[in-house]
C-alpha cells in the first residue's frame, strides 16, 4: 500500500510551533501513521465534510483525497475549543 502525502496548512503549522515540544512530536508521529492507514484513524465529522484524528487531548482536521492520495491538515486544537472554530 503506498503511503499517502500530508499537506499542512498555514494555520495548523503555526498552531504546531507554539505546543510544547512533546506534543507537536505526538501529532506529527500520529500523522506519519494516519498517511500509511488513513481508514483505521480518521472518523468522520458530521458539522463538515472531514475527518477528525484524536492525539490526546487534541484533536486534527483533515480532509482527504483518496484519489491524488493526499491528506490535508486543515486545523489542529484542543478538543474543549476545536470545533468551535470549524
Amino acid at each position: 500500500m503506498t503511503k499517502y502525502c500530508i499537506r499542512w496548512d498555514k494555520k495548523a503549522v503555526d498552531f504546531l510551533r507554539k505546543l510544547d515540544r512533546k506534543i507537536a512530536m505526538r501529532i506529527i508521529n500520529k500523522m506519519d501513521k494516519v498517511a500509511e492507514n488513513p481508514i483505521h484513524y480518521l472518523e468522520p465529522l458530521k458539522e463538515i465534510n472531514a475527518y477528525k484524528v484524536r492525539v490526546g487531548e487534541y484533536r486534527i482536521i483533515v480532509d482527504i483525497n483518496h484519489e491524488k492520495r493526499v491528506i490535508d491538515v486543515l486545523f489542529i486544537g484542543h478538543r474543549r475549543n476545536i470545533y468551535k472554530d470549524l
